[in-house]
C-alpha cells in the first residue's frame, strides 16, 4: 500500500469495528479518504459506530453486503481476524484491490523504530518484559499492538526518540506488504491457527513475514530449539541472534549448563550471553526469574535479547527479570482457599500452551479445559494427564474430545459441565467441580487448550469469569 496521505479523495473500506479498525478508519478519514466501516454484527453490538458517523464516516453493520468492494475502492484494511475466504475480501482479491492490516499502515505513518515479537506462545509475557527492560534502560518505549492499544492510534504518538514495541499475531502479518521491524522476535512456532491459515506452511510464512524486508541493519531473534525457527532463519539478510535453553551456543544467549542436558540442578543455571568475540556474560541466576516455568526462562532469554540489542545494560535487564509478576491471564495466581491455589492461565489457545504450563508447576493440578473446537483431538495432552493432572472438569465444545483423552490416561477425576444460558454460571459450576475434587497443596489451574470463542468474547472474559468464581467461593 502507499502512503496514507496519498488516499486523499480514494475510496478506502475498513473490514471489522475492533479497536484496530476505529483507529484505522479514522486515519484515512482525516486523511481525506472517503472510508466505508462494515462489521457483520448487528448494530446494537457496534457501540463504536455512533463516533464513527459523528466524524462523518460510513459505517455499515449487520452484513458484508454484496458491492461493498467494487472497481472503485483503493484500498482494504481488514481485521486480523476475518477470514481471507469472506466475500468482501475474495471480491478484492479478484479486482486487484489490495488487502492488508493495519500493521501496514501503522508501519507507514510510525516515525520510532519498531520492535516486533511473534510466536505461538510467549509472545505476551515476552513484549512486556521488553517493554519493561527498555524502560529500565531510558528508551522510551510505547508498547502496542496485539497487547492493548491499536497500534495505528500509537504509532500516531510516537517520536524518533521512542521504541515502539509490537506483540504481533500470524493473522496481522499474513496482511504486511513492506513492514519492517528495526527488531525481530519469533519466540517458537507450534501447530495452531490452522482453521484459519489452512495449512502450516501458511501459518510458517506468515510468521515469517515479521523478517522479509529486514535488511542487514537489523536483527532477527530466533528460539534455536526450534527446528521451524531455525528454518526461517536460512536466507535471512538481517544479522540473526539465536537465543537457547537446550543447547550452549557460540554465540547469542543460553543457559548454562543447558536445561534437559544431564544436569537437573536448576538452582546453579545461569543465563548467559556469549558475544560474536567468544566473551561471556551473566544476565542472572535462572532461580532469580520472577515467574516460574521453562518457557518463561525462554520467554526471558527473548526479551533479553532485544534489549541488549536495543543497548540496554545487564544489571537493568536482570533487575526487570527478578521483579516481574507474571501478565494478567498467564499463570496468574488469583487466590487460595483451604489449601488449594487457584491459577487462571487462559491465555492457554492451544494444547502446547497448556502443556507447559503444567510442567511449570510441581503440585498436582486439578485442570479446567475445553473450548472452540478446532479440530484437534487432543492426544498431546495424554502424556500429562494421570501423571501431573489428577482431575478434570471439562467445559465448551471440546469437552467430550479432552474427556476422552482423560479415560485413555485412567484418570477417574473428570466432571464436565454443560453451558449454561448464563456463561458465568458455567464457570462458577466449573470452578466448584474442580474445588471440590481438590485436596490441601493442590492447585485448580485454569488452561483451557482451546481458544474462548464458542462461549466467550475474548481468553480475557474467560479469565475474568474464572478469577470472579474463584473469588465467590
Amino acid at each position: 500500500m502507499e502512503h496514507p496521505s496519498s488516499y486523499g479523495g480514494r475510496q478506502v473500506v475498513i473490514l471489522g469495528l475492533a479497536r484496530s479498525g476505529v483507529a484505522v478508519a479514522k486515519l484515512f478519514h482525516e486523511q481525506g479518504a472517503h472510508v466505508t466501516v462494515n462489521d457483520k454484527k448487528e448494530r446494537q453490538l457496534c457501540p463504536e459506530a455512533d463516533e464513527l458517523e459523528a466524524l462523518g464516516i460510513s459505517v455499515v453493520c449487520g452484513s458484508h453486503p454484496a458491492g461493498l468492494v467494487h472497481e472503485g475502492i483503493a484500498l482494504v484494511v481488514k481485521n486480523p481476524g476475518i477470514p481471507y475466504t469472506v466475500d468482501p475480501v475474495r471480491r478484492a482479491s479478484e479486482l486487484g484491490i489490495e488487502v492488508v492490516t493495519e500493521v501496514e499502515v501503522a508501519y507507514r505513518i510510525c516515525r520510532a523504530p519498531i520492535i516486533g515479537i511473534t510466536g505461538s506462545n510467549g509472545k505476551t509475557t515476552t513484549t512486556t518484559w521488553t517493554g519493561l527492560m527498555l524502560e529500565a534502560g531510558g528508551l522510551k518505549p510505547i508498547v502496542a499492538g496485539n497487547i492493548g492499544r491499536a497500534l495505528t492510534e500509537a504509532a500516531l504518538e510516537a517520536e524518533q526518540d521512542n521504541r515502539m514495541v509490537v506483540e504481533l499475531s500470524s493473522f496481522q502479518l499474513k496482511g504486511t506488504d513492506r513492514f519492517r521491524p528495526r527488531i525481530g522476535c519469533l519466540t517458537n512456532v507450534y501447530e495452531t491457527h490452522l482453521d484459519y491459515h489452512g495449512s502450516m506452511n501458511d501459518y510458517v510464512e506468515s510468521k515469517a513475514k515479521l523478517f522479509a524486508n529486514q535488511t542487514e541493519e537489523d536483527t532477527a531473534v530466533l528460539n534455536w530449539d526450534h527446528e521451524i525457527c531455525r528454518q526461517v532463519a536460512e536466507g535471512l539478510r538481517s544479522q540473526v541472534l539465536p537465543f537457547s535453553i537446550r543447547q550452549e551456543l557460540d554465540y547469542g544467549l543460553y543457559v548454562q549448563p543447558p536445561i534437559g542436558g544431564g544436569s537437573e540442578d536448576d538452582a546453579h543455571r545461569m543465563l548467559v550471553y556469549r558475544s560474536r568475540d567468544g566473551a561471556l556474560q551473566e544476565i542472572l541466576p535462572m532461580k532469580e526469574i520472577g515467574i516460574p516455568g521453562t518457557f518463561n526462562v525462554e520467554n526471558a532469554l527473548a526479551a533479553s535479547a532485544i534489549a541488549l540489542t536495543s543497548g540496554v545494560g545487564v544489571e537493568a535487564i536482570a533487575d526487570v527479570l527478578r521483579s516481574f509478576g507474571g501478565v494478567e491471564h498467564r499463570l496468574e495466581l488469583v487466590g487460595t482457599k483451604d489449601g488449594v491455589q487457584f491459577y487462571n492461565n487462559s491465555k492457554a489457545t492451544n494444547p502446547t500452551a497448556t502443556i507447559k504450563t503444567i510442567e511449570a508447576l510441581t503440585q498436582d493440578i486439578i485442570l479446567i479445559a475445553g473450548g472452540l473446537d478446532r479440530g484437534s483431538d487432543y492426544m498431546e495432552l495424554l502424556p500429562v494427564f494421570g501423571r501431573q493432572v489428577k482431575g478434570l472438569v471439562a467445559i465448551g465444545e471440546t469437552k467430550e474430545k479432552i474427556v476422552r483423552v482423560a479415560r485413555l490416561a485412567g484418570m477417574s477425576r473428570v466432571k464436565t459441565v454443560d453451558t449454561a444460558k448464563q456463561v458465568q454460571d458455567t464457570v462458577t459450576k466449573a470452578v466448584r467441580e474442580a474445588f471440590a475434587m481438590a485436596k490441601p497443596g493442590d492447585v485448580v489451574l485454569l488452561s483451557p487448550a482451546c481458544a474462548s470463542w464458542d462461549m466467550f468474547a475474548s481468553y480475557e472474559e474467560r479469565g475474568s469469569m474464572f478469577r470472579q468464581s474463584v473469588h465467590n467461593l
